[in-house]
């Protein structure tokens, strides 16, 4: 290991012979994001059989053995940017956006800038809760990257510990809109199965044995064609709750990359509609003041490219 770089060897498997070079890295090295090795790719940091590689769409070798010089990340620096934001309620304690989706949330490896954070940092002028540490100040919960909706940031630490409190007790109200593959056989239903990482690749959650427990609370709304539109009360908080929880009942959400096969029903419709994300929207958030004690409630309607969806789904 050379000082501020680390050596990391990776084996491409056999199952991923003929990938893209990135694409099969990052199936080997789980703890970096594509997007990483598709960096180090270009940087000329990466060797394989015949020597340094510059290319990131080469094809990738079956079992071949490659070496990545990985230096360490700089640290990310919190700037403000001017990004613009839907803002549903703001005081001096707190502030709730409608986020939209392809905003990520917090700074962190492959996306140290242009987060959501850099945005609240421009708005409210640096004044922001630091108590959940330097990378995400005033975050006390994220939606993913790819979902739209309904976020709450604290301006105030005491608000932050308040906040926190209550998503800690799971007595915050929130409510997704999603739209599944296949229609469920019944108007509603609870999934309580626990959530962690999942050990065959890590990028992923799973329902494991052992993992936090994670509850979802569903209800029909709407058939569709091959598909429904869903509401989803998250009881607990988990990453990708909603997601796998829905993917278990067999119902994964259209358009996720991740947790569903897109059936070819659908695949058409997809594509001309160039959606591309899952079709996951935050549309309720309810939660107690936690500086003046009264209750607050948001809802936030179906952003176009999901109504869009849906409409050409209509049976």
């Amino acid at each position: 290991m050379n000082r501020g770089v680390s050596t990391l060897e990776a084996r491409i498997a056999d199952a991923a012979d003929g990938w893209r070079l990135d694409r099969a890295l990052a199936d080997a090295l789980p703890t970096l994001s594509r997007e990483r090795i598709k960096a180090l790719i270009s940087t000329g940091n990466v060797t394989g059989p015949d020597g340094l590689i510059r290319d990131p769409k080469k094809k990738a070798p079956g079992g071949a053995l490659f070496t990545l010089n990985v230096p360490e990340p700089e640290p990310a620096h919190n700037e403000a940017q001017d990004i613009a934001l839907t803002v549903v309620f703001e005081d001096e304690h707190l502030i709730v956006i409608d986020k939209q989706a392809g905003l990520v949330v917090h700074p962190a490896a492959g996306n140290f800038d242009g987060t959501l954070v850099n945005a609240l940092l421009h708005h409210c002028q640096g004044s922001l809760s630091g108590i959940g540490g330097v990378a995400r100040p005033g975050i006390v919960h994220r939606i993913d990257k790819d979902t739209s909706g309904l976020m709450v940031a604290a301006k105030t630490d005491r608000a932050h510990v308040g906040l926190a409190r209550q998503f800690k007790d799971h007595s915050i109200d929130r409510r997704y809109q999603a739209i599944v593959s296949g229609r469920p056989k019944t108007s509603g239903g609870s999934v309580d199965a626990p959530l962690a990482r999942s050990p065959q690749n890590r990028k992923k959650i799973a329902i494991q044995p052992g993992g936090k427990r994670a509850v979802t609370h569903w209800t029909l709304v709407k058939p569709l064609h091959e598909a429904a539109l869903v509401e989803c009360r998250l009881e607990t908080g988990r990453t990708h709750q909603v997601r796998v929880h829905m993917a278990s009942l067999g119902h994964p959400l259209l358009g996720d990359p991740v947790y569903g096969r897109t059936k070819k029903e659908h695949r058409e419709v997809l594509e001309t509609l160039g959606f591309h994300r899952q079709a996951l929207h935050a549309a309720r958030l309810g939660f107690i003041h936690p500086i003046h004690s009264h209750a607050l409630a948001f809802d936030s309607e179906m952003p176009a490219d999901m109504q869009e969806l849906m409409a050409n789904l209509i049976v």
